[in-house]
């Protein structure tokens, strides 16, 4: 009977993984909140969609539209204005450093992982509008050990079946034992594919609804209708050429030729000291 004790332990494996699961979802769905009442902002709205790095994007492009910052299709970043409207923009400000000019790419990194940034996911997330960062983890490990468990319960099947010892039990009966556990980890992944994937990787249901009632608006010319279409759609809603430029230029990394490239940078000893202009 070598093959019961193979069977208890595909059950052991299914039951165990599917019941993880099972907590992690029930944990994702006590902590979604009621959109109703809470009008988002576009920072929380930046977050929701695409998380902190969302968050950076939208303050550079909301500053450069305003004339306070100039972001150079070269990548790099000037500050015009130093005075900051709010903690975000004073994030960036600070990020790009004393001397009002840097490189795109460590901007957005550094200001994606700022206070700022954190207080706002934790507000998102006690309103029940973010997923929280151990949910979005439990969830996915939860599912991975899932998957991990119908392999076992095959792998331990072919075992049973192909072991060269006696037994009162049919074989097609053997398989049919191990294809129980089997059709519950089958199960419980199409399960959580269904009532799992509505939570993104950001937002949580709620938080989902919400970003819905702003995609569903009538489009519109204004400043914050431009901001919104970026806060939720990212940089791929920017209609400048040279802006988007901006953010997808690639950092350069330090080598030999790093003063050649530093006589290159906007302003520096390689130009005429002409600032990088901005159009729309």
């Amino acid at each position: 009977m070598f093959w019961v004790l193979l069977l208890l332990l595909a059950w052991a494996a299914a039951g165990t993984a599917c019941t993880r699961l099972c907590l992690a979802a029930v944990h994702a769905a006590a902590a979604d909140g009621d959109a109703r009442g809470h009008d988002l902002t576009l920072y929380e709205a930046a977050f929701l969609s695409g998380g902190p790095r969302r968050v950076a994007d939208l303050t550079l492009v909301s500053m450069a539209r305003q004339r306070r910052l100039l972001l150079a299709h070269t990548g790099w970043a000037t500050v015009v204005d130093p005075r900051g409207r709010d903690e975000m923009e004073r994030t960036v400000i600070g990020a790009i450093g004393p001397e009002g000019q840097s490189r795109i790419a460590p901007v957005r990194a550094v200001a994606a992982s700022a206070e700022a940034v954190r207080g706002l996911a934790d507000r998102l997330v006690a309103a029940g509008l973010a997923v929280p960062a151990g949910t979005r983890s439990g969830i996915a490990a939860g599912i991975r050990q899932v998957r991990l468990a119908a392999v076992a319960v095959v792998a331990l099947g072919a075992i049973a079946l192909l072991t060269p010892a006696p037994s009162e039990m049919p074989r097609h009966l053997v398989a049919l034992w191990f294809a129980l556990p089997f059709a519950l980890t089958v199960s419980c992944l199409a399960i959580a594919r269904m009532e799992v994937h509505p939570y993104s990787r950001w937002a949580s249901p709620a938080g989902q609804r919400l970003l819905g009632t702003l995609t569903r608006r009538p489009g519109g010319t204004d400043e914050r209708t431009y901001l919104t279409r970026v806060a939720v759609r990212g940089i791929s809603a920017i209609g400048e050429p040279d802006l988007r430029a901006a953010f997808a230029h690639r950092e350069q990394h330090d080598g030999p030729h790093h003063e050649e490239r530093r006589g290159q940078r906007p302003g520096g000893h390689g130009e005429d000291h002409r600032r990088p202009h901005l159009r729309d």
